[in-house]
């Protein structure tokens, strides 16, 4: 039987300090790396590279390059298109990068996130 009051489960009060601590140093760094992340940008190309769209870690578009090579004003929707493809895997690889960056703080919490 448990005693009435105490730390239950046989935890002594100094195990708690730590892993507050741990969990306190684990969201210090997943706060820094979430920064990390939103400075970075990711940049992708369609049509062979005549469209290349630049987005943030924040992922806002930041910028979109085309070729002359690209405007065909019979074909906007093609044009239409690359940018599209570009713009969806540049925020692909910033997606990416983002759950391989904190992977790290939640993996070994198992479904409590």
């Amino acid at each position: 039987m448990s005693k009435r009051g105490g730390f239950g489960g046989g935890m002594m009060p100094g195990s708690m300090n730590n892993m507050l601590k741990q969990a306190q140093r684990m969201q210090r760094q997943m706060e820094e790396t979430s920064k990390e992340l939103e400075g970075k940008e990711y940049t992708a190309q369609a049509g062979g590279g005549a469209v290349s769209v630049t987005v943030t870690g924040k992922k806002e578009l930041k910028g979109v390059t085309i070729s002359p090579e690209a405007v065909d004003p019979d074909d906007v929707e093609t044009l239409q298109d690359m940018i599209v493809a570009a713009a969806n895997e540049a925020m692909k690889q910033a997606e990416e990068d983002s759950k391989e960056s904190m992977s790290r703080f939640t993996g070994g919490l198992g479904g409590l996130l």
